[in-house]
């Protein structure tokens, strides 16, 4: 019996004693326990879910400002959808319905075409592929391919958010290893990058959140695989966000009652179609692919 509701269908993995859901809109990950264990805020295929949770974000990550950007030499202007900070947020399928192409009892992969538009003409076949393991967690694989001509600017990110059995943020210890924290204006556009610690959300090592506010771009992540890791230090029980992307977001869900840490994996950082920082240079035919871990930590470990 296939589920329809405001998040599209759902597709239930499993491996050994883990458990994760798939909806289709948006491609997103609506569930992932182990042993019963919340690692992610949850959210039904019944809704539409708040703060973009579990979501692939294409063809950019985060927010474009203003709504424009210039790509050799002509100037675009996308939809802005976050209007209290005047941003194009996101990309384009966060809420697009895409296809079931395949799926098995531990694995599913899903498409959905990105049809070239006014503000953004290239055309993108894109792919999520979520796959379980029973001892490894669940391997994420974003990829995009340009099918159609020319060189398309383009980003790509993931949108989980981190939780432990619902325990609140301020409860909960924080380990990511990036060094350079970027300060953000008042449209949520990093400007000026400082050290970690000297802007007082050092989290290079387990830390507890308290009532620190998150929601910052972080750079200087250490070469190849790096890991972020949320841990209740009452139970011992963890999750961990593994990924060689070169930019990550983290925010503490003030907007959902921080119940979880949005722990965003991006190939590039936010507003990147205009300052070019880290931009993919799509060339008709190429592919590029994100990938990303997500695994349960435990005390004895």
């Amino acid at each position: 019996m296939v589920t329809v509701g405001a998040s599209g269908r759902e597709v239930v993995l499993r491996a050994g004693n883990y458990r994760a859901r798939i909806v289709t809109v948006g491609a997103g990950l609506a569930g992932l326990t182990y042993r019963g264990h919340e690692l992610i805020v949850p959210h039904s295929v019944d809704e539409c879910p708040p703060a973009y949770l579990g979501k692939v974000l294409m063809p950019w990550p985060n927010r474009v400002a203003g709504g424009t950007y210039s790509w050799e030499g002509t100037s675009y202007d996308l939809p802005v959808d976050e209007h209290a900070f005047g941003t194009s947020l996101h990309g384009f399928v966060a809420f697009q319905e895409w296809e079931i192409a395949e799926a098995d009892a531990s694995s599913v992969l899903l498409r959905a075409l990105i049809p070239a538009r006014y503000s953004y003409p290239w055309t993108l076949v894109a792919s999520a592929r979520y796959s379980l393991d029973l001892e490894l967690g669940l391997a994420v694989e974003l990829s995009a391919t340009n099918i159609g001509e020319g060189i398309a600017p383009y980003g790509v990110g993931f949108h989980p958010y981190l939780a432990v059995d619902g325990v609140q943020v301020d409860d909960l210890e924080l380990e990511n290893p990036a060094s350079i924290i970027y300060e953000a204006n008042a449209s949520m556009i990093p400007v000026a990058p400082h050290d970690v610690a000297s802007f007082g959300l050092d989290f290079r090592s387990h830390a507890l959140i308290g009532t620190s506010l998150l929601d910052h771009a972080f750079g200087g992540l250490p070469e190849g695989t790096w890991t972020v890791t949320l841990r209740d230090p009452a139970s011992g029980v963890g999750v961990s966000l593994s990924s060689d992307a070169p930019w990550l977001q983290v925010y503490s869900a003030d907007n959902i009652d921080r119940v979880g840490v949005a722990v965003e994996p991006m190939s590039c950082p936010p507003n990147a179609f205009n300052s070019g920082t880290d931009v993919i240079a799509l060339n008709a035919g190429e592919t590029h692919t994100l990938s990303a871990r997500i695994a349960v930590t435990l005390a004895s470990n």
